[in-house]
């Protein structure tokens, strides 16, 4: 027997038309590409949910006089701003594909992404020309090139079919509705950063945007609401800006896009002009703020809380935005393939009773999986093990809104027995906290015992002297691998490799003790911000480790 209920599909345009509704008045606040400067940073746009759908509604016009169809994939490379929010509801609305094209990815990764997914138009900031520029000649399957501009700031480029945004919509009544088609319809497409081989594409749904919208939402995820007022510093560019673009008009939050302007001054000053109340981005970001907060003795007097994801938090960052500025930090985790929510490191009412230290020892954890992901962890064998937050495996999941295989099948079927393995190695324990112990290539394997370089890059962060570490297993004649770190010192700090090891002494087992330090001027990292692992263990292929 069937439930009598409405069948009504779960659309991305309903989210921005429900805004309107009942948020119509509620600010959009962006800083732009365009505006006083040389360097063309410093203008702030502001507009309402109300306009933000009428333009939205003008360019589904715009684009179906350009002959985009249902399917069709559009790309964008685009900071955070009001016009690739547009995009974001105009293409998906109409059927089509909004493809979030990273920028910081190599110039033959985007040629290929781009012609991967045969977009048919690719929409840019002005900051993107001369990359638009080199790769538009190896992209023949682009129509039309679209630079998110007015006429008064288009740029003097070398492109086939140029087209200004601005001019495209004013063409636009905006009098259209919104199509209504299968929930299952693609909204979204993004690729993997791809740091072996070619990215792949991961396709979302009408359905598993929304659903990841409501779940996103809920007080012990992002705890958004009418009255939030949101920064997302995550780029919209890669994986959806965690969702951010599509909770917050499902509250009716404001929302603060910085362009691109993502250094400290540049955020601290949004934060406070358009009174940020929260906020979500990697760890190199916060670093950033923190140091500029703290060479100017900065406050902040209306951020509450931040989400850190894309990798681990420094125990330390977590600690100084609580001790020093007030501000709740706290984990998150997910990835491209999860659209990309996982879990969220929120409290339990019984952890607030804890020691402060017992407490700092749940907030280092990736989280609970929020409501609609499932998780487990497995040994070699694909056997699972237990939630009691000692042991350790292969983590894996699956939910509404995870991954079933890549776009155009790249790389065959990539699930084990219906779940998706994520590369991760974790601990679940009882309550359902997740923490990553390392990534399943990254592990430290030592006389056939498993080292984490997670724990041991968390220890060595913790020294003052230290701004950013990685650890790696490197070859041992008798342990088949031993762990090196890899430091960055502060500017003008001094730390010896002696003194860093013995840093180590008693936060640790001794068979996990590192076995030497090697200090460089940067680490190598990835597009989207993580530390890259591979290029680390290739520079330091030959090292010799003391006693080997």
């Amino acid at each position: 027997m069937r439930g009598l209920m409405m069948d009504m599909p779960l659309l991305v345009s309903s989210l921005l038309a429900h805004a309107e509704r009942s948020h119509g008045d509620t600010e959009i606040v962006s800083r732009t590409v365009e505006g006083p400067g040389k360097d063309g940073a410093g203008a702030v746009h502001r507009y309402t949910y109300s306009d933000a759908h009428r333009r939205a509604r003008q360019l589904a016009q715009a684009l179906s006089r350009l002959g985009v169809e249902q399917g069709d994939r559009i790309g964008t490379l685009a900071w955070n701003g009001y016009r690739h929010f547009e995009l974001y509801y105009g293409v998906s609305g109409m059927g089509a594909v909004v493809h979030t094209v990273n920028p910081r990815l190599f110039p033959e990764q985007l040629v290929f992404i781009v012609n991967d997914a045969e977009d048919r138009y690719v929409f840019f900031d002005l900051t993107f020309v001369p990359l638009v520029e080199k790769l538009a000649p190896a992209c023949k399957g682009v129509k039309g090139w679209v630079a998110m501009t007015d006429r008064a700031h288009m740029p003097q480029a070398k492109l086939p079919n140029l087209l200004c945004y601005e001019e495209l919509i004013a063409r636009e009544n905006g009098d259209y509705e919104w199509p209504q088609f299968d929930e299952w319809t693609a909204a979204g497409l993004c690729y993997t950063s791809g740091t072996t081989g070619n990215p792949k594409g991961v396709l979302y749904a009408n359905r598993s945007t929304v659903l990841h919208a409501y779940a996103s939402s809920l007080p012990d995820v992002m705890n958004c609401s009418a009255r939030t007022v949101i920064l997302p510093v995550v780029p919209m560019f890669h994986v959806n800006a965690w969702g951010t673009p599509y909770f917050a008009p499902l509250n009716g939050a404001k929302l603060v896009f910085p362009g691109a302007g993502l250094d400290g001054k540049s955020l601290y000053e949004l934060f406070e002009t358009e009174k940020v109340t929260h906020s979500a981005g990697v760890p190199t970001v916060w670093l950033a703020l923190l140091a500029h907060m703290k060479e100017n003795r900065l406050k902040f007097s209306t951020l509450k809380s931040v989400v850190v994801g894309g990798s681990a938090c420094p125990p330390a960052m977590i600690d100084t935005f609580r001790d020093e500025y007030g501000v709740h930090c706290k984990h998150a985790w997910g990835m491209t393939e999860m659209s990309p929510l996982g879990s969220m490191c929120t409290l339990k009412a019984k952890h607030e009773r804890l020691s402060p230290e017992k407490r700092r020892e749940v907030e280092l954890k990736q989280g609970r999986t929020i409501y609609g992901v499932e998780m487990k962890i497995v040994d070699g064998d694909g056997k699972e093990l237990p939630r009691d937050g000692k042991a350790f495996g292969d983590l894996l999941v699956r939910g509404p809104w995870i991954l079933k295989e890549y776009f155009k099948s790249a790389g065959g079927n990539p699930l084990r027995d219906g779940w998706f393995p994520t590369g991760d190695v974790a601990t679940l324990d009882p309550d359902g906290y997740m923490q990553i112990t390392d990534r399943s290539k990254d592990v430290i394997k030592s006389g056939g015992e498993w080292i984490s370089s997670i724990d041991l890059e968390n220890i060595a962060v913790a020294h003052p002297a230290v701004a950013e570490a990685a650890v790696i297993g490197v070859r041992h004649p008798k342990w088949d691998e031993r762990p090196l770190v890899v430091v960055v010192k502060k500017a003008g700090a001094s730390v010896t490799r002696e003194e860093l090891l013995k840093f180590y002494e008693g936060k640790v087992a001794k068979w996990w003790m590192p076995d030497d330090v090697a200090f460089v001027e940067q680490l190598p990292h990835t597009a989207t911000g993580k530390l890259l692992k591979t290029k680390l263990r290739q520079e330091f292929r030959d090292y010799k480790l003391p006693g080997a």
